[in-house]
């Protein structure tokens, strides 16, 4: 089984939301807009769509590792 940690580069955000939209369980909104982790380590049921949330990123903000355990 693996591990899989996100984090958002704060830098990159622009504050779209798709990330919330496609995993909220992982993602959620700074009161400025931007996305922030909830849970650094995504639990094994939201991994596909954590990594859908990377991959719809517009600007590549997310980022995921994985490891074994």
């Amino acid at each position: 089984m693996s591990a899989l940690r996100a984090r958002v580069d704060a830098d990159k955000c622009i504050a779209c939301g798709l990330c919330i939209e496609v995993c909220p369980a992982v993602f959620e909104a700074e009161d400025d807009g931007r996305a922030v982790v909830r849970i650094a380590s995504v639990p094994a049921e939201e991994h596909d769509a954590c990594r859908e949330a990377a991959a719809q990123c517009p600007v590549e903000a997310i980022v995921l590792n994985e490891s074994d355990t």
